[in-house]
C-alpha cells in the first residue's frame, strides 16, 4: 500500500534535516553536511512492512516553489494522501512564506481535495524558551485562518529535542489502516498483564504508532523522549557493531522492558511492581507476538484474537 506525501516549504527551512532524521538515522549534528534540495527528491520508505510512504521532498528555491504551483500542479499535486509544509519560525519573508503556502494549499484543494494537512513551525529551539508557547499559538492561529476551508493541524518543531517525534508520530499514525484495531489490542494487552503503560515503536524510525496507559503520568512528551532516547542508543549499538535487541530499565518506582516485537516493531512495558520478576513480563511479551504479527496484516483485522494467555 503506497501513500504519497508532500514534504514542502522555502529553501533553508528544516526539511531535509528533518527527513533525514526520522528516515535515514541521521543525528541532528549530522544535518549540517546536507545540501539544498534541487527540484523534488523522491524516495520510498517502507513502514510498518506493507504501508508504504512515497516520500516527495520538493525544493524550496522561489524558481521551484512557482514551477510546482503553475507548470506542473498535476504531477505534483496529484493523488497525494499529506501535505506536510514547514515554515521556519525565524524567516525574514514571513509573507512570501504565506503566499508560497497558499499557492501550494490552492493547487492540493484542487488535485487532491482529502488530503490531510499539516504545518511544522520549525526551529524553534532559535527561539528563548519563554517565548516559544506564545509564538506558537499565534503561527497556529494566523495558519488555521490561512488554511480554510481545508482543515490544518499544527505542530511546533526542533531536530535537537523529541518535538520532532511528536509530530512525525502523529503524521504517520494517521496513515496506519488499522491503527484503531492496534490500539484496542494494546489496551486489552495492558489491562490482561496490569500494565501501567504499553508503547509500540516501529522497528526503522523508533516513532510511536500506539500506546496505552492506566496511569497518569506529568510528562506529557515521555513517548517522544524515549524514541529519542532509544534510538540514539540503537544508533551507537549499529556503529560499535552491536545489534540492539531489548533493555531493561528498573528503579524503586517501576520496571520498563524495551524487546523486539512484530517484525516491524519494538515494544517497550512498564510495570509499577519493581519486584515482578522480568521473565513473567518476558513471558507475556512473547505470547502475545503472534496475534500482533497477524494484526500487522490487514487480511487479518477483524478477527478476534483475544484468547493469547497472559500470565
Amino acid at each position: 500500500m503506497k501513500k504519497k506525501v508532500l514534504l514542502m516549504g522555502k529553501s533553508g527551512s528544516g526539511k531535509t534535516s528533518m527527513r533525514s532524521i526520522i528516515f535515514a538515522n541521521y543525528v541532528a549534528r549530522d544535518t549540517t553536511r546536507l545540501g539544498a534540495t534541487i527540484d523534488v527528491e523522491h524516495s520510498h520508505v517502507r513502514f510498518l512492512g506493507n504501508l508504504v510512504l512515497n516520500l516527495w521532498d520538493c525544493g524550496g528555491q522561489e524558481s521551484f516553489m512557482q514551477q510546482y504551483c503553475t507548470q506542473q500542479p498535476d504531477n505534483i499535486f496529484r493523488n497525494v494522501e499529506v501535505l506536510i509544509y514547514v515554515f521556519d519560525v525565524e524567516s525574514q519573508e514571513l509573507e512570501r512564506d504565506v503566499h508560497y503556502y497558499q499557492s501550494c494549499l490552492e493547487a492540493l484543494l484542487h488535485n487532491s481535495p482529502d488530503a490531510k494537512i499539516f504545518c511544522l513551525v520549525h526551529k524553534m529551539d532559535l527561539l528563548a524558551e519563554e517565548q516559544r508557547d506564545l509564538v506558537f499559538k499565534v503561527r497556529e492561529g494566523d495558519l488555521i485562518g490561512l488554511s480554510k476551508p481545508g482543515n490544518v493541524t499544527c505542530f511546533r518543531t526542533s531536530i535537537w529535542d523529541e518535538t520532532l517525534y511528536k509530530a512525525w508520530s502523529s503524521i504517520v499514525t494517521m496513515l496506519i489502516p488499522n491503527v484503531a484495531a492496534l490500539e484496542n489490542s494494546l489496551t486489552h494487552f495492558a489491562n490482561v498483564i496490569e500494565a501501567d503503560e504499553v508503547l509500540l515503536f516501529e522497528k526503522a524510525t523508533f516513532l510511536v504508532i500506539s500506546h496505552c496507559q492506566s496511569k497518569k503520568n506529568r510528562d506529557s512528551h515521555r513517548f517522544e523522549k524515549v524514541s529519542n532516547i532509544i534510538k540514539q542508543f540503537k544508533l551507537s549499538c549499529s556503529k560499535l557493531g552491536a545489534k540492539f535487541q531489548s533493555m531493561e530499565v528498573r528503579n524503586n518506582a517501576f520496571a520498563a522492558f524495551i524487546d523486539t516485537f512484530t517484525s516491524n516493531t519494538y515494544i517497550m512495558v512498564v510495570m509499577s511492581d519493581p519486584n515482578l520478576p522480568s521473565e513473567a513480563t518476558l513471558v507475556n511479551i512473547r505470547n502475545a507476538r503472534k496475534y500482533f504479527e497477524e494484526l500487522e496484516n490487514p487480511n487479518n483485522v477483524g478477527t478476534n484474537h483475544h484468547n493469547h494467555k497472559y500470565h
